[in-house]
């Protein structure tokens, strides 16, 4: 479809927005023809449709960006300047062609889609954090909080969940590691999924989740609603900010509350970065086997660390916050992204508690590309998954063909 390029073009456009604007017309062909031919101007059917197309792209869509949002393939979309446009396929980010006129048609985009998402964008809050009706997450900030130009991180959601055969075949878990996940769910263990910023663990948790028995009740805690599990009972449950007033705040820590009062069967917090941490771990500790989430940590081993900082926070000693994470937890998924842009399942850990009381993680298994590799927290690890959170765990098979011995 043709389009309308060059100065002339660009004035042209303009001239329409304005008539629009007065007009309160939506850029439909037929208004659009009608305010072109105000201005004097007569054109072909391909350009008015053009004109239309991009006219309501930018007044109700994503504008330059819609062609990477609808592109399958696409996980990021990241604006750092008007002719800085990337994405990530998955491989690492790319810069690609798409231009914006100027750093001031960044900033109306910013705002107009934190508009949709219920959000305000402006001086006095520069910054804005948001999910689309679509489900993409938005985050936005605005100078002079961005130097130059407005900052667009716009994290596309699929319409569904990966399988875990395809995370085999993409490469996120070794050959074979497949058998160590079903597992872990068959076991009801419950677990974190730990990682940096878009190492992939909620593309891992949702394919998890799609796992779980057809006959249990999924409840999501979530701060923006992210995971998709394919799973025929999931309850979704999404925070809120305040209005201007500062009224009508919705929580996090409010909403794991509450979801403990929906009868689930396995209580899943999106990210648990906050106040409830205390009342997840003390959930976990209270008969809800099977519990789940992700949490940002630079390597397994910083888990517990991260937990107990989240912990004491929240107004819960050191000691009582270990005592409730190893009666709570078993299991720290870590997941990282390899020089090449590939997010993998980098190591496995199980936890106990050391001579002081403290608890700790022990390496289970690690990354290998033809299977996982098996560490000396392994014996750990295969114990629990045949047991399971109620002694009826998996077969013999599937534990044990979770990996090969290394030499570690």
């Amino acid at each position: 479809m043709s389009t309308l390029a060059g100065v002339d073009g660009a004035a042209l456009l303009d001239g329409v927005r304005r008539w629009l604007a007065e007009s309160g017309a939506d850029p439909t062909p037929a208004r659009v023809a009608q305010a072109l031919r105000e201005q004097g101007r007569v054109l072909g059917d391909a350009e008015v449709l053009g004109a239309a197309a991009q006219l309501r792209s930018e007044l109700v869509g994503s504008g330059p960006l819609e062609p990477l949002l609808a592109d399958p393939s696409v996980t990021d979309v990241l604006v750092s300047a008007p002719d800085r446009v990337w994405v990530d396929r998955g491989g690492g980010l790319e810069l690609t062609p798409v231009r914006f006129a100027d750093a001031a048609a960044v900033r109306r985009l910013a705002q107009r889609l934190a508009a949709v998402a219920g959000r305000r964008l402006d001086d006095a809050r520069p910054w804005a954090d948001a999910r689309l009706p679509d489900g993409t997450r938005l985050h936005a900030v605005l100078p002079p909080v961005a130097v130059g130009c407005a900052c667009l991180s716009l994290r596309v959601v699929r319409p569904r969940a990966f399988t875990l055969a395809e995370l085999v075949a993409a490469g996120t878990v070794p050959p074979g590691g497949d058998r160590m996940l079903r597992a872990l769910l068959d076991a009801r263990l419950s677990f974190l999924v730990s990682g940096g910023t878009g190492t992939g663990k909620t593309t891992l948790l949702s394919a998890l989740l799609g796992l779980v028995g057809p006959d249990e009740r999924i409840v999501l805690a979530e701060d923006s609603a992210e995971l998709r599990p394919d799973h025929p009972h999931v309850v979704r449950l999404e925070t809120r900010p305040a209005n201007q007033e500062g009224a009508g705040l919705v929580t996090l820590e409010d909403l794991v509350r509450q979801a403990l009062r929906m009868r689930p069967d396995r209580l899943v917090v999106g990210e648990v970065r906050g106040p409830e941490v205390v009342h997840l771990l003390a959930a976990l500790n209270t008969g809800h086997e099977g519990g789940c989430g992700t949490v940002h940590a630079n390597a397994a081993a910083d888990v517990p660390a991260r937990l107990e900082a989240l912990g004491t926070a929240a107004g819960l000693d050191r000691a009582a916050l270990h005592s409730q994470l190893a009666a709570a937890l078993s299991v720290v998924l870590h997941l990282v992204r390899d020089r090449a842009g590939r997010r993998r399942i980098a190591e496995v850990h199980v936890l106990e508690r050391d001579a002081s009381g403290l608890v700790r993680t022990v390496p289970a298994l690690r990354w290998g590309a033809e299977a996982f590799v098996r560490e000396r927290g392994w014996e750990r690890l295969r114990g629990l998954l045949r047991g399971g959170a109620k002694g009826t765990g998996p077969g013999e098979a599937g534990v044990e063909g979770a990996g090969h011995d290394g030499d570690a």
